[in-house]
């Protein structure tokens, strides 16, 4: 049998990824394609199938395309053309054309529940390398063996030569890395303040409709509509998606900015828990009077709790804050784990998987394993996205102008209204503008008017990927 001697590195990273949300997933289905090695902690025993929806569009489907998933995440999705403010009565304030932005990238934009693309996404990770279970107490990087080690609350270690913390805004990994930093005097003092917030959100997914009752759900289109609530701090927001479902997210948009710690103090001062296993029921009890401009007859968000399992309901904080630390040693940090993003824009999710292809890129083109290049592909990781993720903080942040109440949410909403479309323009071709492959795949035709940047990761990746490809082609045949 004739075989032919790989042009892979000799040297392969063990990668150790902390955190199976969608940015963390989407890191190891790039690694199960580049052929490195890694495995996935998670901290939850089980997914539970929460959250609302997602809006996914041409920054995110070259992607999908490049691994193979396109067709069947276009059959779990519905698209969109536009989305409309409504106020409580049902009139609309607002609409906004999707269209252009479609011929900037050359793709459809889509609406799915996160809960699907999530399914979608974890199956593409083998079963024996994802451990669910898994609370992550300690990290050490060990000089004799130079790895890093982390270990979990049941006892079990694991050990790679590169730690990702992909675990969300209250980040375990971030937090140990952060403790060690600040012992040394070296971590920025904007690291060590608590992560604020000033906008609470009930989310959740109906049961399966009866279109009869809800005739809106036959449109091919999808349903996209956000009501701003009348002398009352709140907004709703709706999805149809194509399985005959209504997606929610309620905001809560709070009179003032605090954190976890404040609220937690406050539950200690008064014993009234805001995140206990009664704060979603209590939010729903708050707002199921509020109205909704679809069904047949005068409906509220009431009738889509009452067709919504409980246990599928979760209240969340909305934090908004950029790390300015994302790595140290061997860990590096990924997704809300480093730059929490206000869902106004729907970049939150996004930011995070591009977040995975630049590392991903990165870390296929390591020469080696030592800690020097390690830490130089972390830098270069950072310096590329974090200009990119401020670019959509600000703009999510913009867009969650427009549902706040007071004298700023009336310019927001004035702007949007009178805003020429040559400026919508200029400000959809930056949003689209970061629309990565990967560089160790077949790449996909780029599409639309507006050319996608190339970014350093990818080039550097590429050149590596063409180098291993002519030195395998080159190599001699073993008989």
């Amino acid at each position: 049998m004739a075989t032919r001697t790989s042009g892979q590195q000799q040297s392969q990273p063990k990668v150790l990824i902390v955190g199976a949300g969608l940015g963390g997933v989407m890191l190891g289905i790039l690694l199960e394609k580049a052929d490195i090695p890694y495995t996935i902690v998670e901290r939850s025993t089980t997914v539970k199938p929460l959250g609302s929806a997602m809006a996914i569009g041409g920054t995110l489907l070259g992607l999908f395309a490049q691994l193979g998933i396109f067709d069947e995440f276009v059959s779990l999705a519905k698209w969109f053309t536009q989305s409309s403010i409504l106020n409580e009565a049902g009139e609309t304030i607002v609409s906004t054309n999707y269209l252009p932005v479609q011929e900037l990238t050359g793709y459809q934009g889509y609406i799915v529940a996160r809960p699907r693309l999530y399914s979608l996404l974890i199956k593409q990770i083998p079963s024996h390398k994802i451990h669910f279970g898994k609370r992550i107490l300690t990290v050490t990087e060990d000089k004799d063996d130079d790895k890093v080690h982390i270990q979990a609350a049941d006892g079990t270690t694991y050990q790679g030569d590169i730690l990702v913390g992909a675990d969300g805004a209250y980040s375990a990994i971030r937090k140990r890395i952060y403790e060690k930093l600040k012992t040394e005097g070296t971590l920025p003092k904007a690291d060590q303040e608590d992560l604020p917030f000033s906008c609470t959100c009930l989310v959740g997914q109906t049961d399966v409709l009866d279109v009869e009752e809800f005739p809106e759900l036959k449109d091919d289109k999808c349903l996209f509509i956000t009501n701003l609530g009348k002398e009352k701090p709140y907004s709703w927001v709706l999805f149809s998606t194509y399985d005959q479902r209504i997606c929610f997210m309620v905001l809560h948009h709070l009179d003032r900015t605090t954190s976890r710690a404040a609220q937690e103090q406050r539950f200690r001062n008064s014993e009234n828990s805001e995140w206990g296993p009664f704060a979603a029921q209590s939010m729903c009890d708050e707002t199921r009077e509020f109205p909704i401009s679809i069904g047949t007859g005068k409906m509220t968000l009431g009738d889509l709790y009452e067709r919504t399992p409980k246990e599928l309901i979760s209240k969340v904080m909305l934090e908004e804050k950029i790390f300015r630390t994302w790595h140290s040693g061997r860990t590096v940090l990924l997704g809300d784990a480093c730059h929490k993003v206000h869902p106004a824009g729907g970049q939150g999710a996004v930011t995070a998987m591009h977040d995975a292809v630049a590392l991903a890129n990165l870390i296929y083109a390591l020469p080696s394993t030592k800690l020097s290049d390690i830490q130089q592909a972390f830098t270069e990781y950072q310096a590329e996205r974090l200009p990119l993720v401020t670019e959509a903080f600000n703009g999510s942040r913009a867009l969650a102008k427009g549902m706040e109440k007071g004298l700023g949410g009336v310019i927001a909403l004035w702007i949007t209204r009178h805003i020429p479309q040559w400026l919508w323009k200029i400000f959809w071709t930056k949003r689209v503008k970061c629309r990565p492959q990967v560089a160790f795949l077949k790449e996909v035709e780029s599409k639309g008017t507006s050319p996608p940047m190339v970014s350093f990761s990818y080039e550097k990746a590429r050149a590596v990927y063409e180098k291993r490809q002519g030195d395998a082609a080159a190599a001699p045949v073993v008989i």
